[in-house]
């Protein structure tokens, strides 16, 4: 199932490349690798919702302009998930790590400004689950077996320098529950 995903995800990336380079010519199109900083966190039934995990995710992009103010940009992510929960008896921390696909819609209000927006699917590739309590006799790992798909929505918006550099900010609502009980959902900044 996974190598299926993981073809898919190749196969859209190639045919999203091809496109781009078509487009080359009419408006301009551009492709490089995205480094970001990951604030994961998850919501329980609508509710509550757990501490940060502070971790990071790294991939690719292609971004193709469909007109001088939008263009579509998909990207093909690791990325570091999960959440910590914190009490008097130590801390539970989630490590859940994925491969996301976002296919974003970017309008561009301003040459260097830009908003946008759009669905993403990701496939966990693994997880674990870490207790550290506040005395080391009692420490444990106890495994809990999510969801492999998680689904959701992106937005967010950010600057980009005239070189293509670009500083965004993105907020991902997870749609798809991480585990059958409470209805958790990631929540990503």
């Amino acid at each position: 199932m996974k190598t299926k995903f993981l073809t898919t995800i190749l196969i859209i990336t190639v045919l999203f490349n091809a496109k781009a380079q078509e487009n080359k010519n009419s408006t301009k199109s551009n492709a490089g690798i995205k480094l970001g900083y990951n604030l994961a966190a998850v919501n329980f039934d609508g509710d509550t919702e757990t501490g940060q995990r502070h971790a990071f995710h790294v991939g690719f992009y292609g971004e193709s302009f469909l007109n001088e103010s939008v263009a579509l940009q998909i990207e093909l992510l690791y990325s570091q998930q999960g959440y910590e929960l914190q009490d008097n008896g130590g801390t539970f921390t989630q490590k859940l790590n994925y491969i996301n696909l976002p296919l974003l819609l970017k309008i561009y209000p301003s040459e260097n400004f830009f908003l946008e927006a759009g669905p993403q699917i990701g496939l966990a590739i693994s997880h674990k689950e870490e207790f550290d309590s506040s005395f080391g006799l009692f420490d444990t790992s106890q495994e809990f077996n999510p969801s492999n798909y998680d689904w959701g929505i992106n937005l967010g918006g950010g600057f980009k320098t005239n070189s293509g550099v670009s500083l965004g900010i993105r907020y991902h609502i997870g749609m798809g529950n991480v585990y059958d009980e409470g209805s958790p959902k990631n929540r990503v900044w």
